[in-house]
């Protein structure tokens, strides 16, 4: 007769609960009991039944990614991490993108893979805090990226204004100051790049520099395209530093800086923010702002096992408070 969750449990000297919390990898085991419910599923032979599972609890061992755009190299990276964490906790990943569209981010709260999986790790752009807290669904959201989760759900990210601020002070300690800011967003459009945006201001404001409007461009979206068509309208300015509000924006700018024949990092310092790959291997390389993404990643599918599990004891999920994950400053040849 096949081993039984009660067999593991009677043998680890545990609760039948304990046995489930790291048959579904949840947080806050200790080292000792996880050893222990191991070495009695080894010993027993037991296998979890995960179909009968779901019948039985209601879930279906499955958890949803929505995200922007997956060619945004930041939002493919930070889905690579996610997709590590849940299965280290035995999960699947549904991933969604939303092209930034506000109906999009409603449907993937809303319908068929809403409905079809235990909750959701969203980063919203058009979407506010209070369309995303009245959504129908039930299924708990945790929040990366552009908006905080105000108290009401949980948020995992770094300190966008802090991270500008060592970006561009990064730039000023170079030696530079004509500092611009390709990545500015006009009006209401994204809190993320009016978070950098001070934090750029305050950087060049503490140096006792003056704040140029002259030196900011605004730019439709994130990607190389808009940095190299900002760096090109910048060149009749007399800049000798860019801070850009992605890593994306930065590569294209270096790109349009070197068919203009400006030498970078001699005549211009570039610096991005998000820690892609790729910028160790462009040339020059580029100089950026590195978020843990791995810690993003692991907390925020951590966060939503939480409320999963609060869920399926019968309470509600309050746990919306706001987790702000370290950055590294990676200098390389692009500002050196």
């Amino acid at each position: 007769m096949p081993a039984t969750q009660e067999d593991v449990a009677r043998l680890a000297g545990v609760s039948r609960k304990t046995v489930s919390n790291v048959v579904n990898g949840f947080p806050h085991i200790s080292k000792d009991v996880a050893t222990r419910v191991g070495a009695a599923i080894l010993e027993l032979g037991y296998t979890p039944n995960h179909a009968a599972r779901s019948l039985r609890t209601g879930r279906t061992g499955t958890i949803q990614l929505v995200v922007p755009e997956l060619e945004v190299s930041y939002f493919a990276e930070l889905a690579q991490w996610v997709v590590a964490a849940a299965e280290e906790r035995g999960l699947s990943v549904l991933i969604r993108q939303t092209r930034g569209d506000r109906e999009r981010e409603r449907l993937a709260l809303e319908g068929a893979s809403g409905e079809a999986t235990d909750g959701t790790i969203l980063s919203p752009v058009s979407s506010d805090l209070a369309a995303i807290v009245s959504r129908k669904s039930q299924a708990p959201v945790v929040l990366v990226g552009e908006v905080a989760g105000g108290g009401m759900l949980p948020h995992i990210g770094i300190d966008n204004e802090a991270a500008a601020y060592a970006a561009t002070q990064h730039l000023i300690r170079s030696g530079r100051r004509r500092v611009g800011f390709i990545g500015a967003q006009r009006g209401q459009m994204s809190h993320m790049a009016r978070m950098r945006r001070d934090g750029y201001e305050r950087a060049l404001r503490d140096a006792d520099l003056v704040v140029d409007e002259r030196l900011v461009r605004y730019t439709d979206g994130y990607h190389r395209r808009e940095g190299a068509a900002a760096l090109r309208d910048l060149a009749a300015t007399d800049l000798d530093g860019a801070f850009c509000a992605t890593d994306l924006l930065a590569l294209g700018a270096i790109r349009a800086a070197r068919d203009l024949g400006i030498d970078v990092p001699v005549d211009l310092a570039v610096v991005g923010i998000d820690g892609l790959d790729e910028g160790e291997y462009s040339v020059p390389r580029l100089s950026t702002v590195a978020p843990d993404k791995n810690r993003i990643a692991t907390r925020a599918v951590e966060r939503l096992l939480e409320a999963i599990d609060t869920q399926a004891e019968g309470g509600t999920p309050r746990d919306g408070s706001e987790e702000v994950v370290g950055f590294e400053l990676v200098q390389r040849e692009s500002s050196s």
